[in-house]
Protein backbone atom coordinates (compact mmCIF):
# COMPACT_ATOMS: atom_id res chain seq x y z
CA UNK A 1 0.00 0.00 0.00
CA UNK A 2 1.39 3.59 -0.88
CA UNK A 3 1.66 5.78 1.93
CA UNK A 4 0.80 9.38 1.78
CA UNK A 5 1.37 12.33 4.47
CA UNK A 6 -2.00 13.26 5.53
CA UNK A 7 -3.21 16.60 7.62
CA UNK A 8 -5.16 16.31 10.39
CA UNK A 9 -6.91 19.78 11.17
CA UNK A 10 -8.63 20.31 14.73
CA UNK A 11 -11.25 23.31 14.65
CA UNK A 12 -12.07 24.57 17.99
CA UNK A 13 -12.54 27.17 20.25
CA UNK A 14 -11.16 28.57 23.49
CA UNK A 15 -14.56 28.01 25.02
CA UNK A 16 -15.80 24.63 25.37
CA UNK A 17 -18.74 23.87 22.78
CA UNK A 18 -22.02 24.38 25.23
CA UNK A 19 -22.45 21.06 23.94
CA UNK A 20 -19.52 20.02 24.82
CA UNK A 21 -19.65 20.42 28.85
CA UNK A 22 -17.08 18.05 30.97
CA UNK A 23 -15.40 17.20 27.88
CA UNK A 24 -11.79 18.31 27.14
CA UNK A 25 -10.93 21.44 25.49
CA UNK A 26 -10.50 21.93 21.91
CA UNK A 27 -6.79 22.74 22.30
CA UNK A 28 -6.45 19.39 24.68
CA UNK A 29 -7.97 17.37 22.10
CA UNK A 30 -5.59 18.50 19.55
CA UNK A 31 -2.41 17.25 21.87
CA UNK A 32 -4.17 14.58 23.13
CA UNK A 33 -4.54 13.34 19.42
CA UNK A 34 -1.21 14.30 18.51
CA UNK A 35 0.40 12.78 21.15
CA UNK A 36 -1.74 9.47 20.26
CA UNK A 37 -1.59 8.99 16.29
CA UNK A 38 2.52 10.03 17.06
CA UNK A 39 2.90 6.57 19.50
CA UNK A 40 0.33 4.68 16.87
CA UNK A 41 2.44 5.74 13.74
CA UNK A 42 6.06 6.12 14.83
CA UNK A 43 8.21 7.32 12.00
CA UNK A 44 5.29 8.07 10.04
CA UNK A 45 4.79 11.88 9.60
CA UNK A 46 2.07 13.61 9.49
CA UNK A 47 0.66 17.36 9.69
CA UNK A 48 -1.42 18.12 12.57
CA UNK A 49 -3.04 21.93 13.41
CA UNK A 50 -5.42 23.58 15.32
CA UNK A 51 -7.36 25.81 13.89
CA UNK A 52 -9.40 28.37 16.56
CA UNK A 53 -13.11 29.03 14.65
CA UNK A 54 -13.00 32.06 15.75
CA UNK A 55 -9.47 33.60 14.34
CA UNK A 56 -8.48 31.20 11.54
CA UNK A 57 -5.59 31.47 9.17
CA UNK A 58 -5.23 33.47 5.81
CA UNK A 59 -5.95 29.99 4.03
CA UNK A 60 -9.14 30.63 2.56
CA UNK A 61 -9.79 27.00 2.84
CA UNK A 62 -9.73 26.75 6.64
CA UNK A 63 -11.85 30.00 6.88
CA UNK A 64 -14.32 28.58 5.15
CA UNK A 65 -14.82 25.63 7.25
CA UNK A 66 -14.29 27.47 10.49
CA UNK A 67 -17.28 29.29 9.70
CA UNK A 68 -19.28 26.11 8.33
CA UNK A 69 -18.50 25.24 11.94
CA UNK A 70 -19.87 27.75 13.59
CA UNK A 71 -22.96 28.34 10.93
CA UNK A 72 -23.67 24.78 11.12
CA UNK A 73 -23.12 24.81 15.25
CA UNK A 74 -21.48 21.81 14.75
CA UNK A 75 -20.07 20.20 18.25
CA UNK A 76 -16.65 21.27 18.53
CA UNK A 77 -13.60 20.23 18.16
CA UNK A 78 -14.15 18.88 14.70
CA UNK A 79 -11.22 16.95 13.52
CA UNK A 80 -10.76 16.78 10.37
CA UNK A 81 -8.18 14.18 7.98
CA UNK A 82 -7.45 15.44 4.54
CA UNK A 83 -10.54 17.46 4.38
CA UNK A 84 -13.02 14.32 5.56
CA UNK A 85 -14.87 14.78 9.09
CA UNK A 86 -13.59 12.33 11.21
CA UNK A 87 -14.69 13.35 14.73
CA UNK A 88 -16.83 15.92 16.20
CA UNK A 89 -17.21 17.07 19.95
CA UNK A 90 -15.85 13.97 21.35
CA UNK A 91 -13.72 12.47 18.93
CA UNK A 92 -12.76 8.90 18.84
CA UNK A 93 -9.50 7.15 17.95
CA UNK A 94 -10.60 4.34 16.75
CA UNK A 95 -12.44 6.51 13.41
CA UNK A 96 -9.11 8.52 13.59
CA UNK A 97 -7.23 5.19 13.10
CA UNK A 98 -9.00 4.02 10.42
CA UNK A 99 -8.97 6.84 8.36
CA UNK A 100 -5.25 7.03 8.57
CA UNK A 101 -4.71 3.36 7.49
CA UNK A 102 -6.81 4.59 4.56
CA UNK A 103 -3.83 6.66 3.42
CA UNK A 104 -1.04 3.67 4.20
CA UNK A 105 -0.71 4.41 7.80
CA UNK A 106 0.87 1.01 9.65
CA UNK A 107 0.07 0.43 13.66
CA UNK A 108 3.00 -0.02 15.47
CA UNK A 109 4.23 -3.43 16.76
CA UNK A 110 3.05 -4.08 19.84
CA UNK A 111 5.44 -6.14 21.97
Amino acid sequence: MSFKQVEICVYGAEVVCPSCVNLPSSKETYEWLEAAIKRKYPNQPFVISYIDIFNPPDDEEKKAFAAKVIEEDLFYPVVLIEGTIVGEGNPKLKVIYEEMEKYGYQAAKQI
